[in-house]
């Protein structure tokens, strides 16, 4: 599981940039969303937690502060735009988990 959960991050990685590039549909936002899913149950662990949230939060703040870049801004937003939809239900998830996991403890 822990390796399906790996490939699934540098294949949500590798379409987010693709899409980014160019590559058009609806599935993409679908492979995305399914690929940050199947990260956020396999891959973040409870000593992990913490530090993808905080970076996920980070990145999806600074994600529409790239477009001001000169000449790569645009090319830039777009494929940090799809590593947010690729991260937002990991995030989600990694989120939900923690709060449950926060609740039980209490």
């Amino acid at each position: 599981m822990e390796k399906i959960g790996k490939w699934a991050f540098i294949a949500g990685l590798i379409v987010a940039a693709l899409a980014g590039l160019g590559v058009d549909g609806t599935w993409v936002v679908w492979v995305l969303a399914i690929l940050g899913l199947v990260v956020g149950f396999l891959n973040v662990t409870g000593q992990e937690t913490h530090g993808f949230l905080l970076a996920a939060i980070a990145l999806i703040l600074s994600a529409t502060a790239v477009e001001a870049l000169p000449f790569v801004g645009e090319l830039a937003t777009d494929i940090v735009v799809n590593i947010v939809v690729f991260l937002a239900p990991a995030v989600l998830v990694v989120a939900l988990k923690t709060l449950l996991q926060t609740a039980k403890e209490r």
